[in-house]
């Protein structure tokens, strides 16, 4: 049996699609840092988390989660399983996380695990934002 070498986390981007190119390449679109709102709930028909893996082999279990604001409550999460056959090859996944919504102004967090290990943990604010014209209250 091949030995299982745990792969490193290249990058993750937590965005509103990703579309394949027909050369095979992958668009990005509406990255978010924060997600503004100007009202609660704030809803996303589909929020997608991109992930890119290298440096490994063998066969894993990717878990990605967004946690709501108290990091206990779980509003989004998806789980791929996915093979690096040798230390030079790469995979990306990309979870697609459906009728996800924000229900307070806070920090929610994204996790991303490999067979049930944290490997990443990062802010996901949404905050308030005015409606133009509006006084602050």
């Amino acid at each position: 049996m091949a030995e299982v070498i745990p792969p490193d986390l290249q990058a993750t981007v937590a965005c509103e699609d990703v579309r394949t190119e027909i050369s095979g390449q992958q668009t990005l679109i509406g990255v978010f840092g924060m997600i503004p709102a100007h009202t609660l709930p704030v809803g996303f028909f589909k929020l997608c988390l991109w992930t890119r893996w290298c440096g490994g082999t063998g066969e894993f279990i990717e878990k990605s989660l967004i946690l709501g604001c108290d990091d206990e409550q779980t509003i989004a999460q998806s789980e791929l399983k996915f093979t690096l056959p040798a230390l030079d090859s790469y995979v990306t996944n990309v979870h697609v996380l459906g009728g996800v919504q924000f229900q307070q102004y806070g920090v929610y967090h994204v996790e991303i695990r490999l067979d049930d290990e944290l490997r990443l943990r990062y802010p996901l604010p949404v905050v308030r934002v005015l409606q133009p014209g509006a006084a602050a209250g």
